[in-house]
């Protein structure tokens, strides 16, 4: 295990972008699986693959790039690595960021399953208020840890990890009819 942490921080240091979107995406994907075979509790022979490819896809050009994108602005915008500045980057986060960053997560699920303009509406107008109301429970403690104790580049991966259960949930949510 020890010999695989150094080899993905190896990775990190040579091409931190694209292993950032290559974790983001991976990770949205076995939340997916969490979600299909833990919570829905369908079964591998009712795993609904498309749908986990739908979700990496998100993952992948989405997820990944626009959360590691918003670190690196984050960290302009707020430079420095104290239990304030940690603060000042959470109530950013989880202000400005969470939001809008769910609502586009919610809306790209909806028009991948087909969903037309005024169901992806009707969808966010039912399920958003309850997902935002999950986001400020799990995130904004995770965020003052990831933001004071974890270096930038390795942000984007910790989150994912932790999001394991975050995009478990995010997907049953996104993909409930």
């Amino acid at each position: 295990m020890a010999y695989m942490w150094r080899w993905y921080q190896g990775l990190m240091v040579r091409h931190p972008w694209k292993v950032q979107i290559t974790t983001a995406g991976s990770l949205v994907g076995v939340g997916d699986i969490i979600s299909q075979q833990v919570v829905e509790r369908k079964g591998l022979p009712n795993h609904d693959g498309a749908r986990t490819a739908k979700m990496m896809l998100i993952g992948f050009a989405f997820v990944g790039p626009v959360i590691g994108g918003w670190y690196r602005v984050l960290d302009r915008l707020v430079p420095g690595t104290t239990k304030t500045v940690a603060l000042k980057k959470m109530a950013l986060d989880q202000g400005a960021f969470a939001p809008p960053f769910l609502v586009g997560f919610m809306s790209i699920v909806g028009t991948l399953n087909g969903l037309t303009h005024p169901q992806i509406l009707d969808k966010l107008r039912r399920d958003y208020p309850d997902a935002l109301l999950a986001n400020y429970y799990i995130w904004p403690a995770v965020q003052i840890a990831n933001f004071y104790f974890i270096p930038l580049q390795h942000r984007l991966a910790v989150v994912q990890c932790v999001a394991l259960i975050w995009n478990a949930y995010l997907s049953w949510k996104s993909n409930k009819k």
